[in-house]
Parts: structure tokens; C-alpha cells; sequence
């Protein structure tokens, strides 16, 4: 495993990660994303098909009824006004034309498909397994 000497940004799909496990996130969509954005704020890096990045910055969409989940210092939630997915792309674009690197973590292959050639993309098994077994 090689280590670059570069930062990405991070990029989370809130609702696509909480989505991944059936953890009963259902039932308290809001508590689900507190807790997921605190987890958040822990990462520095994260690894992707043999590589591990440092993280620079880290953005996490959310929206729907996680949309008042609060994020720790470190952790800018942006709140998406329409969909989620519209909000990411346009936020992979203002990183790309910005001179950064997102890596957005999501299983959402439509979203996928609007990404920025320039993104970088990662299922949520890549950051649940930075997390830990004691994952929020």
C-alpha cells in the first residue's frame, strides 16, 4: 500500500453511508447523522484500491430529515436545499475547479456517473472501515 503526499477532500454521501447498514437509522434519521458527522472528524486518512490518502477537509451533504444534524469542528455539513446528489456534484465541481481532489464516498452508481472525471470514489465500506468497529 503506497501513501500519496497529497490531500483530498472528503466528500460524504450522509444519507448513502447511514443507508448502508441496517442499523435502525430508519427510526431516528437525525440522531443517525450526529452521530455519523462525529465519526467524521476523526479521519485523517483513507484508503482507496491500494492507496492512502491524507484528508485535507471534510464536507458531508446532508439532507431530507437529517438536514439539522450538527457536525464536531472539522466537519462542514452542508445541507442540502434540493436533492443530495445535485448538492454533490455541484460541491465535486467547486473542489475540482479549485485546484482540489474529492473523494466521495457513496454507493450511489447514477451519482457516480455525474461526478467530475477528476473525482475520486469510494464505496462506505472504505470510510466505515476507518471508523472502526466502534462506528457511530
Amino acid at each position: 500500500m503506497s501513501e500519496n503526499d497529497y490531500g483530498v477532500v472528503l466528500l460524504v454521501d450522509v444519507a448513502n453511508v447511514m443507508g448502508s447498514r441496517p442499523d435502525g437509522w430508519w427510526r431516528d434519521r437525525l440522531g443517525a447523522a450526529t452521530r455519523l458527522l462525529g465519526g467524521l472528524a476523526t479521519v485523517t486518512k483513507i484508503s482507496l484500491s491500494g492507496e492512502t490518502f491524507s484528508v485535507a477537509r471534510i464536507l458531508a451533504v446532508v439532507e431530507g430529515k437529517a438536514k439539522g444534524a450538527a457536525g464536531p469542528e472539522g466537519v462542514e455539513v452542508i445541507r442540502a436545499t434540493a436533492d443530495g446528489d445535485s448538492t454533490i456534484v455541484a460541491v465535486a465541481h467547486e473542489v475540482v475547479a479549485a485546484g482540489g481532489v474529492p473523494l466521495v464516498v457513496t454507493a450511489d452508481r447514477g451519482l457516480r456517473a455525474r461526478l467530475p472525471a477528476a473525482a475520486l470514489v469510494a464505496g462506505p465500506r472504505a470510510l466505515l472501515d476507518v471508523l472502526g468497529p466502534n462506528r457511530p
